[in-house]
């Protein structure tokens, strides 16, 4: 009884320690740095878990309209979003940016209309508002003056959460999008049991490709090969690694075995609630009461998707 809802809880709680570990991930070994050895380590365990399952480390049943849509999905979602996440994380820490990424609902819903002729009912248009409104509780506060409200956090961190959202919504329609083509071309029900994995790769396999392009064209490679000296730096990456691609992702596929999708997607979007005392318990970040009351409108906004 209760076993997807017991297990999407653990989804929540593993991406709340994803994000503390990035966020000490990023400031040791730049965002950059993090967001490399990741993708490599991602692509290690997701290699391994496939040849374990069917046999091959890689899928090879995907064609190329499937790797296109995945590769496009990685680019969106992993070169953009996870760029914007891990820098936002710099700028505002772990639980602003975790904040943000309640956005990424609303993206999905506005892209998946625009792409796949998906609609919108009114409850997500709602939803929308309602996100935004504790977003902007949660980001706004009163300035020295005591007068007058102002934003309370740096305008670059800001957009970088904004993209962050913006990049994983619309990076989930992209990925829909080559996974209902794949299924279409799987030829054993062995690979279509893996096949969120198998995409995974794709879009890691993606994600590396362009960050070491922008390793390259912005010369920091020898910077990122002096982080991989980091040993505390790179505990930290491994274990953000293990709890978000790894666990975080298997235990979100396996919580919509045992509960509506809905259900699922709802409680694991609690993530901006659950980082709040562990923020200020480790990172010593003072909460205020309308950060919680903001925390909360967002997540209770993200329900609407899914009613």
């Amino acid at each position: 009884m209760y076993k997807g809802e017991l297990i999407s809880l653990a989804v929540a709680i593993s991406w709340t320690i994803t994000a503390m570990l990035a966020e000490v991930a990023s400031k040791k070994i730049t965002p950059l740095g993090l967001n490399v050895f990741r993708m490599l380590l991602s692509l290690a365990f997701l290699s391994i878990l496939m040849w374990v399952c069917v046999g091959t480390p890689y899928p090879k049943d995907a064609d190329s309209e499937t790797w296109f849509w995945l590769s496009l999905s990685g680019f969106v979602g992993y070169v953009l979003g996870d760029y914007c996440l891990f820098n936002s994380y710099m700028l505002i820490g772990s639980r602003f940016g975790q904040l943000f990424m309640t956005l990424a609902p609303a993206a999905a819903a506005i892209f998946g209309w625009v792409l796949l002729g998906e609609t919108m009912s009114w409850l997500a248009i709602v939803g929308m508002l309602v996100v935004m409104i504790g977003i902007g509780m949660s980001v706004l506060g009163k300035g020295e003056s005591k007068r007058k409200v102002e934003i309370k956090l740096p305008i670059k961190g800001i957009l970088f959460g904004i993209g962050a959202g913006m990049g994983q919504g619309i990076g989930l329609v992209l990925s829909k999008v080559g996974m209902t083509h794949y299924e279409t071309v799987a030829t054993s029900q062995a690979v279509l049991d893996i096949m969120p994995f198998s995409s995974t790769f794709i879009r890691a396999l993606t994600g590396l490709a362009g960050f070491v392009i922008v390793m390259f064209a912005t010369r920091k490679t020898r910077s990122i090969i002096q982080a991989s000296r980091n040993g505390r730096g790179m505990l930290f990456v491994l274990g953000a690694t293990i709890f978000g691609p790894f666990v975080g992702v298997s235990l979100s596929l396996m919580a919509t075995l045992y509960t509506s999708t809905g259900v699922a997607q709802t409680i694991m979007a609690m993530t901006p609630i659950f980082i709040l005392l562990p923020s200020r318990y480790f990172f010593k970040q003072k909460v205020t009461a309308l950060e919680i009351v903001g925390s909360v409108i967002s997540v209770l906004g993200v329900t609407l998707f899914f009613l």
